[in-house]
């Protein structure tokens, strides 16, 4: 259940290791270096120094902590109602969007860093699926491969097709607050207390978008080049992976929830694209980069089976 920790830890490798070598180049199409064997020699070594490092510190955090297991397979694909799924398009389309940055500065012609950039961001999620075969409390799971095959695939589509990302995979998160303290000691024991947890593994909190520029798809629009409409996913009440009860070790029920519909949901928002904010502050652009990663705050329509939803400030 806490794919989001391993995908986390994964990303602000590979970002910071973008954000200390390709500031200059976002917003460009073309490589802002001529090709040399050794800037590729040199990103090659970067972003295998900055997987290497989050696999190392994964393994430290989360995997020696539980038995180990001969290589099997393990069917995840109704837990969570597949916002874990969600987590993995975003994931996989993040990497392949990071690595093209930085093979853009190491001088790769297009067609080569779209197609490395696209399968290495794929190739580096399916390495974590691996390691999740050999655990026994989980197993390879051919939903999380599907998806992180989408998020790659969607990456390098857009390129061939547009040379530009015109559809971006964003996240945002919001934290629930419980009245009943039933569901605060389950949430809890699930997802931590602290915020920062929560970010990263409470489902319920979570949204993955995909942000659409409109000036891209309409160029003779008057309307800004920044101006983004976004579509939403996420779902709430899920206070276990497939129903809301838990049992202990004798399978005795401790937790029963079942009262607590399980609820899909979407949304509809508008976003701004950061990456098209004008500016000749390379700071800036590298920032507006790394945050474009994520759903701007703004407010959002809401539909599900209980009906419309207006927020004023969806995170």
């Amino acid at each position: 259940m806490f794919e989001e920790v391993k995908k986390s830890l994964f990303i602000i490798a590979l970002l910071s290791c973008r954000t200390l070598l390709a500031q200059d180049t976002v917003n460009s199409h073309e490589p802002i270096h001529p090709s040399s064997p050794k800037r590729i020699y040199l990103a090659a070594g970067i972003s295998t120094l900055g997987y290497g490092t989050g696999l190392v510190a994964l393994s430290n955090a989360w995997y020696k902590n539980y038995p180990q297991s001969s290589f099997h397979f393990f069917n995840d694909n109704n837990d969570w109602l597949q916002v874990d799924k969600a987590g993995h398009v975003f994931s996989a389309y993040t990497a392949s969007k990071m690595s093209e940055e930085l093979w853009r500065w190491a001088g790769l012609s297009r067609k080569q860093r779209i197609w490395v950039s696209g399968i290495s961001g794929t190739a580096f999620m399916t390495v974590i699926e691996v390691l999740d075969g050999f655990s026994s409390e989980w197993g390879f799971s051919m939903g999380d491969l599907a998806a992180d095959l989408a998020g790659g695939g969607i990456f390098i589509a857009q390129e061939l097709a547009w040379n530009e990302q015109r559809v971006q995979i964003k996240f945002s998160f919001h934290r629930n607050n419980y009245g009943d303290p039933s569901l605060n000691q389950r949430t809890n024991e699930l997802f931590g207390s602290r915020t920062s947890e929560r970010m990263l593994k409470d489902y319920n909190g979570q949204t993955y978008w995909a942000s659409a520029n409109i000036k891209s798809f309409f160029k003779n629009a008057r309307i800004p080049s920044w101006l983004n409409i976004a579509v939403g996913y996420g779902a709430a009440g899920m206070f276990g992976g497939t129903e809301n009860i838990a049992r202990d070790k004798n399978g005795t029920i401790i937790f029963n929830r079942t009262d607590i519909p399980r609820t899909r949901k979407w949304y509809l928002a508008p976003d701004i694209d950061l990456t098209r904010i004008k500016t000749k502050s390379k700071f800036l652009r590298t920032t507006f980069f790394l945050l474009n990663s994520f759903k701007f705050p703004t407010p959002s329509i809401g539909f599900s089976k209980k009906g419309i939803e207006w927020s004023w400030v969806h995170f």
